[in-house]
């Protein structure tokens, strides 16, 4: 079969199902990303990405890449950034639709960008919370963690968004003004976790434990450290089902049925229709993060 055009990108074997027998094709994956690019790009563009690639589709072997390559597509960008060992490479971002196509043909399903922006890779300006709940933990009690993220934040005289995570937990997302440094955003975060581990042990654990987390909510604050990366709003999960990362308003999540709530043809008709976008303002939001300059964060 020829290869499809979407959004001025050749999609070669758009026919290939790449969520399994009976799932969405690599070119309605395509067709999706171009739907929704308007609402996605605003959290995406201009960052670093790791990528989901999963050359045979999710039911063969996926993986992560984070360094760029001449053979991603021309409109597919790369900044050089610093390693942990010392050394440079160079890193993927994107700018526009084109550049998210041209990932899409190169079977890219999922798109996991930095809380800080290509140009000032050391200076921060998201912070995220992941709500990892283990197996059996209810979904009101997810719900109520979100809420108390959001709650302590707005003590600081902070705004938050939330999203679905496209598994089977709730992301609070928070920007800020450009700044503090990743210590310190990492303490912050670190010491809004422990707070409420203290306050509820029976509820929650701040450690990166599965042998601790039966019964528990682990509240990952750890994605907030130089080049963790966090899946992006209105990105698809390279999972069975083909569930998708979904931002959402505060007052729709406890009617919700999961972190998996949203497959592509549900998130489809959400970009489609008439209703404000939740994290429209995200992107303009003028706060602060409290942070001190000292060591101690």
């Amino acid at each position: 079969m020829a290869g499809q055009n979407v959004g001025g990108v050749t999609i070669t074997h758009p026919e290939r199902e790449v969520f399994g027998e009976g799932g969405p094709t690599k070119g309605e994956v395509a067709a999706y990303y171009e739907a929704v690019a308007s609402r996605m790009l605003p959290e995406l563009r201009g960052r670093p990405l790791s990528l989901v690639r999963c050359p045979q589709g999710t039911t063969g072997q996926c993986f992560f890449q984070k360094h760029h390559s001449d053979k991603l597509g021309e409109h597919v960008k790369a900044v050089t950034l610093r390693e942990k060992d010392g050394g440079e490479a160079e890193y993927i971002y994107v700018d526009d639709v084109a550049g998210v196509l041209e990932l899409v043909q190169m079977n890219t399903l999922e798109f996991h960008p930095w809380g800080a922006r290509a140009d000032k890779p050391d200076q921060p300006d998201r912070l995220i919370f992941d709500l990892d709940p283990a197996t059996g933990v209810a979904w009101k009690d997810i719900v109520a963690a979100a809420r108390e993220i959001r709650d302590r934040l707005a003590e600081t005289k902070m705004e938050s968004f939330v999203r679905t995570s496209g598994g089977k937990g709730l992301h609070v997302v928070a920007p800020f003004r450009r700044g503090p440094s990743w210590e310190a955003v990492k303490a912050f975060c670190e010491g809004i976790a422990d707070a409420m581990v203290a306050d509820k042990p029976q509820r929650y654990i701040a450690q990166a434990s599965k042998a601790k987390r039966e019964g528990l909510i682990f509240i990952d604050w750890l994605r907030n450290t130089r080049g963790a990366t966090s899946v992006t709003g209105w990105s698809l999960r390279a999972r069975h089902g083909a569930p998708v990362a979904m931002p959402v308003r505060w007052d729709e999540i406890a009617r919700l049925k999961g972190g998996a709530a949203f497959d592509l043809k549900k998130a489809l008709k959400r970009a489609n229709s008439a209703d404000a976008d939740p994290w429209a303002d995200i992107a303009t939001l003028k706060q602060s993060l409290p942070w001190r300059t000292s060591s101690s964060g």
